[in-house]
């Protein structure tokens, strides 16, 4: 069943989003099970909201890619844990 993730970074900003999702070349390889990703800023940080095909397509994209680039782009990412909040996804269109 599909996922919906929304995830707030405190403090997070453009430049650090940026760097990690060009570090990881999400736009010319995008990660298994991803169905649709977004970001912008929101109040006091960064958001995000994902739609995954499954809560262990994004763990093993968390595990695989996510968590080694940040750990490579060290203070030129983001610095916070993440605050994650999932929710089932009933319906998703495409255009």
């Amino acid at each position: 069943m599909a996922v919906g993730l929304r995830i707030k970074f405190d403090g997070g900003t453009q430049d650090q989003y940026d760097a990690i999702h060009s570090h990881m070349k999400i736009d010319e390889n995008p990660p298994d099970g991803m169905i649709f990703h977004s970001a912008g800023p929101i109040e006091g940080g960064w958001g995000v909201i994902d739609f995954w095909e499954s809560r262990e397509h994004f763990d093993r994209f968390v595990g695989a890619r996510l968590q080694p680039a940040m750990a490579e782009l060290g203070d030129r990412t983001m610095q916070s844990p993440p605050d994650i909040k999932e929710f089932p996804v009933h319906h998703i269109t495409k255009s």
